[in-house]
């Protein structure tokens, strides 16, 4: 008969420790892998959201832009209080990504918004296009210094307090009477506003010019009185 030779305990023990640390050092290798990969799908997907994200919370690559701040549900609708029984033409000044505007547009208005960002104007027309009121907005790609709104006669502004002086002295200049300014978040520093409405960072001022320019008061005479 054969013999079965068995391998004595010493034997046994050697042969495990030179097999264990190659099935370690396989599975080690397999999880790096699997590391690196989700790192690098990670990391991908993190550079994609700052490339689209961007944009839309940063000024347009310029000093002069004002940074994209959205309108809340509540100041879209104390701007849209604001244009009760009002008519004509309607001017965002530094409109985001549309919302004003669009909320408008559905509100009869014939809408147009003016924003340095290019990328939230695209947004904006693509916004128009889906709510259904492309018709009635347009979205230009300009900047507000550059622009006359003498042919507007409902203009909204989201400004900053610094530019609200010079803001406010253009507007004056270039405005009909009947013109009304609404200001959202921040007022004008010199007008006095004929409404205001909402509380907060929703506050919103409505100032109209006739009585800014006291345009009401200008033909006025004064006849003195005689005795019979």
């Amino acid at each position: 008969s054969e013999n079965t030779v068995c391998p004595s305990p010493g034997a046994m023990s050697q042969a495990l420790a030179k097999e264990i640390p190659q099935e370690e050092g396989e599975g080690g290798s397999r999880r790096s892998s699997w590391g690196l990969l989700v790192t690098a799908g990670v990391g991908g997907t993190l550079v994609a959201l700052y490339a689209v994200a961007t944009p839309f919370v940063t000024p347009a690559l310029r000093k002069g832009c004002l940074p994209f701040v959205p309108a809340t549900a509540a100041q879209i609708q104390n701007v849209l209080k604001m244009l009760e029984n009002r008519s004509g033409s309607l001017v965002d000044i530094g409109s985001g990504d549309g919302r004003i505007v669009i909320a408008a547009a559905k509100k009869g208005f014939q809408a147009v918004g003016y924003e340095l960002n290019p990328w939230l104007v695209w947004y904006s027309r693509y916004r128009a296009w889906r709510d259904g009121v492309h018709q009635n907005t347009k979205f230009y790609i300009s900047d507000l210094w550059k622009v006359s709104f003498s042919h507007y006669r409902n203009v909204v502004v989201f400004g900053v307090p610094q530019m609200m002086p010079q803001l406010e002295k253009k507007l004056e200049e270039e405005l009909e009477c009947n013109s009304r300014i609404i200001a959202c978040r921040f007022p004008f520093p010199c007008w006095i506003p004929d409404h205001t409405t909402g509380e907060g960072i929703d506050t919103v001022w409505a100032y109209d010019l006739k009585h800014s320019r006291g345009c009401e008061t200008k033909s006025l005479e004064i006849t003195p009185d005689t005795e019979s």
